[in-house]
């Protein structure tokens, strides 16, 4: 049976309070995606904090516009010394003029500004399961406290303005110990609240390098939340993990989704991360991707078809992969 979420704004509002104390080792992310809905402008506002293993502790991050037309833009911000933030914190997350907190996403750097209010009333989205994210069960684990966001305000780049009203997407959080061996990563804005989100990744540990990627998803339509178990889901799930494209599928006992994404050359950044050890992964986003979406259900005679949803240049989407 699907779940129906009961959680609201209060629980988001917890779940975006910064959960670093100080141990090296971890990394925490608050990352927004959005698109205009009047022009399909894509945009990725990316903010890390990342605490080496040595000891050293700084919060950073980029922005990325994706327009229509015309390559994208990246600037980077921070690095900046940092210290844990307790809950009482004005914001979230602080490098420089780049900040995160309740409602808000502010930042300049020299060739993009922002100042941005969120809004989002409906339950978090736990791509992993609510007690994987709370316990920290798995090395790291990702969230989406505002999974149908709606952003407001405007965006300069270069001289030029974007102003935005409610532009949809989704504000996500990560929290753990690095970045997976390889991983693919999309949200998809299905309309009417109906939203998907898939992270299918490989882990680091020696172990688990010969074990294929698995995936964790969550897709809500009509305020019901599948599959209902995301990490016993995962257990029977598959991926194939590439660039321009990439797939993942996820089985249960009544139904199927299958899932394509097209990652555009022309349209989309490569960006080093790196995590807390010291190495080094490369990611290559786009938020004017395309998704190919199915979900099946058993019937009889086998799978049947029983929702569609097509995106074209405007699903988000990412391939993370190593040297």
């Amino acid at each position: 049976m699907d779940r129906q979420h009961t959680a609201g704004v209060d629980d988001a509002a917890g779940l975006g309070l910064p959960r670093w104390q100080g141990r090296p080792g971890r990394l925490e992310v608050w990352y927004a995606t959005f698109t205009d809905p009047s022009t399909g402008e894509g945009f990725w506002i990316h903010h890390e904090v990342l605490a080496h293993d040595d000891g050293r502790c700084e919060a950073h991050g980029w922005i990325a516009v994706f327009p229509v037309e015309g390559p994208p833009v990246v600037e980077r911000f921070g690095p900046e010394r940092t210290t844990p933030r307790g809950a009482a914190a004005r914001a979230w997350f602080e490098a420089g003029r780049v900040r995160v907190g309740p409602g808000v996403l502010q930042g300049q750097t020299p060739r993009v500004r922002w100042n941005l209010t969120h809004r989002d009333t409906s339950a978090p989205l736990y791509t992993f399961p609510d007690y994987v994210w709370r316990r920290g069960l798995l090395p790291s684990a990702q969230v989406v406290p505002w999974p149908a966001v709606a952003v407001t305000g405007t965006v300069e780049i270069d001289g030029r303005t974007v102003r935005l009203r409610d532009a949809r997407g989704g504000l996500s959080r990560i929290y753990g110990r690095g970045n997976a061996h390889r991983w693919g990563w999309l949200h998809a804005d299905l309309g009417e609240g109906d939203v998907l989100e898939v992270v299918a990744a490989q882990g680091r540990a020696t172990p688990l390098h010969g074990v294929p990627p698995k995936v964790f998803c969550q897709l809500r339509v009509s305020g019901a939340d599948w599959p209902t178990d995301p990490l016993l889901a995962s257990a029977v799930s598959r991926a194939r993990l590439g660039l321009p494209r990439w797939y993942a599928s996820v089985t249960g006992p009544t139904r199927r989704l299958r899932v394509g994404v097209r990652i555009p050359p022309v349209a989309s950044v490569t960006l080093e991360y790196r995590d807390p050890d010291g190495t080094t992964a490369s990611c290559t986003n786009s938020c004017r991707a395309d998704a190919e979406l199915r979900l099946e259900r058993r019937t009889r005679r086998g799978w049947g078809l029983e929702r569609r949803w097509s995106l074209r240049g405007r699903a988000h989407a990412e391939i993370g992969q190593r040297p």
